[in-house]
C-alpha cells in the first residue's frame, strides 16, 4: 500500500476522498453548463430573440434529450475498449465545451435560418459529449467512490450546479430584461463550465489494479475489440433488455420515471392558459431549476444510498398525486389562487425531479460492476432515448385534447412507476 493509499479509512477506496472531492466539482460544474446551455430555456430565448422559426425551437428539446441518450450503445465498444475511462469523461467535457462556444460564436453572428440551423447541429454535437460523459461518468464513480457513498456524491454535486445556478438566476433577475448580450454571455460561461469541470476532472486516480489488468490481458482484449468493433449494437441492447431481468426491470422503472421530466412543460402552459406568465422570462425558470437542485441535491444523496429504489417509487408518488392536485387547482379553484399554485407545481415537481435523478443513477450504478456496468448504462441511456420520443410523443398527441390531459396521462405512468420501483430489489444498502 502506498502512503497517499494509507490515508483512507479502512474500508475506502484508495485516493477516496480526494476523487470525491474531485468527481463533486467537476459534476457541479457540469451540471452548471447544463443549466446555462440549456435546451428548455436559454436557447428557446436565443432563438426568439434571433428570429430563429418555430419549427426549429420545437427541435431542441429532442435533440438534446435523444442526442445524449441514442447514441451510447454505439460509443460503447470504444469505452469498453479504453484503459481510462476518466481520459474519455475528460474528452466529453471539451466536447461540450467547444459546442457551447460555437453556439456564443454563431449568436453573435448569425441570426434568423442560419443561426437556427447551426445551433442544431452544434446542439448535437454537445449531446454526443454528453452522452460520453454519462457512459464513463457512472464507471469512474463506481470503480472511485464505495457503494453507499455514491449518492451523497452525486447529490452534493447536483447542489453546487444548482447553488451556481441560483446565482446566475439571481443575477438575471437583477438584470430584468434578457437581450440577446445576456444569453451570449451565459452561453460563453457555460462553455467556461465545461472546460474547467475537464480540467478538474483530470485529478481523479483511477485504480492502478485495474490499469494492471488492462495490460495483462492486452492479448485478449485486442481480440475481443475486433468483434465488438463491429457488434451489432443496437440488436445487443435489445437482447440485453430480453435476456437480463434485473436491466430489464430497471429500464421499465426509469420508463415510468419520466412523469417528473415531462410535465413541466405542460405545467408551463398551462400557467399560461390561466393568464399566469410569471414563469415566462428566464430567470424564474433558471432560479426555479437552481433552487430545486440546491434543496434537493444533498437529501436525496443520503436517502438513495439508503435505497435508492424507494427514493424512485416515493419520488413518482408525490410527482403523480402533484400533477393530480395541479390539474384540480387549474380546473376547479379560482384564478387568482392558480395564479400563484401553478408556479409553486412547477418548482415542486422539479424538486422531486431532482431525488428521482439521482436516485436513478445512484441505482444503476450500485446494480453492476465494472464493464456490466458500463453496457447497463449506456443501453439504458440508449433504450431510454427511443422511449423518451414514444412517451414524449404519446403526451404530445393526448395534449390535442388540452395540458390537462396530458398532466393526467403522465400521473398515470407515475403512479405505475411506484409500484414497478418498489418491486425493484435492493441494491443501494450494504449487506
Amino acid at each position: 500500500m502506498t502512503d497517499s493509499d494509507s490515508r483512507s479509512t479502512p474500508g475506502d477506496l484508495p485516493h477516496e476522498s480526494h476523487n470525491a472531492r474531485r468527481f463533486v466539482i467537476a459534476n457541479g460544474v457540469q451540471n452548471l453548463g447544463d443549466q446555462l446551455v440549456a435546451a428548455k430555456t436559454v436557447l428557446p430565448w436565443l432563438f426568439q430573440a434571433a428570429g430563429v422559426p418555430a419549427a426549429l425551437t420545437a427541435l431542441l428539446v429532442p435533440i438534446r434529450e435523444s442526442g445524449s441518450m441514442l447514441p451510447q450503445a454505439a460509443l460503447t465498444p470504444w469505452v469498453l475498449n479504453s484503459p481510462s475511462r476518466k481520459k474519455l469523461w475528460i474528452i466529453g467535457g471539451i466536447v461540450q465545451a467547444l459546442a457551447a462556444l460555437g453556439i456564443a460564436v454563431a449568436a453573435v453572428a448569425m441570426e434568423s435560418l442560419a443561426l437556427g440551423l447551426v445551433v442544431l447541429v452544434l446542439l448535437g454535437v454537445l449531446s454526443i459529449g454528453r452522452a460520453l460523459c454519462s457512459i464513463t461518468g457512472k464507471d469512474v464513480q463506481g470503480q472511485t467512490i464505495s457503494k453507499g457513498k455514491r449518492g451523497v456524491v452525486t447529490g452534493r454535486a447536483t447542489t453546487l450546479g444548482g447553488a451556481a445556478t441560483l446565482i446566475v438566476g439571481g443575477l438575471l433577475l437583477f438584470v430584468g430584461d434578457v437581450d440577446l448580450t445576456a444569453i451570449v454571455i451565459l452561453l460563453s460561461i457555460g462553455a467556461a463550465s465545461w472546460t474547467v469541470a475537464s480540467v478538474v476532472f483530470t485529478g481523479i486516480v483511477e485504480p492502478s489494479e485495474r490499469q494492471q489488468a488492462e495490460r495483462q490481458s492486452s492479448k485478449e482484449h485486442s481480440a475481443k475489440s475486433d468483434s465488438r468493433e463491429h457488434m451489432r449494437w443496437w440488436s445487443d441492447t435489445w437482447a440485453l433488455f430480453f435476456n437480463d431481468a434485473q436491466f430489464r426491470n430497471f429500464v421499465i422503472v426509469r420508463s415510468l420515471m419520466l412523469v417528473s421530466a415531462l410535465s413541466t412543460s405542460f405545467i408551463v402552459a398551462l400557467s399560461h392558459s390561466v393568464g399566469n406568465d410569471s414563469l415566462s422570462g428566464l430567470a424564474g425558470f433558471v432560479l426555479a431549476s437552481g433552487l430545486a437542485s440546491l434543496l434537493g441535491g444533498v437529501v436525496s444523496g443520503r436517502l438513495s444510498d439508503i435505497s435508492s429504489r424507494r427514493v424512485m417509487s416515493i419520488g413518482a408518488a408525490i410527482a403523480s398525486a402533484l400533477l393530480v392536485l395541479i390539474v384540480a387547482s387549474a380546473q376547479f379553484l379560482p384564478q387568482q389562487i392558480s395564479f400563484y399554485l401553478l408556479p409553486i407545481g412547477f418548482f415542486a415537481i422539479n424538486l422531486v425531479h431532482t431525488g428521482i435523478r439521482i436516485a436513478r443513477k445512484t441505482y444503476v450504478v450500485d446494480m453492476a460492476e465494472g464493464d456490466q456496468r458500463t453496457l447497463y448504462v449506456a443501453s439504458a441511456n440508449t433504450l431510454m432515448g427511443v422511449v423518451l420520443l414514444l412517451v414524449g410523443g404519446v403526451s404530445a398527441a393526448i395534449a390535442v385534447f388540452g395540458n390537462q390531459a396530458a398532466l393526467l396521462f403522465l400521473a398515470a405512468v407515475g403512479f405505475i412507476g411506484t409500484w414497478r420501483a418498489g418491486k425493484l430489489p435492493e441494491v443501494s444498502r450494504n449487506t
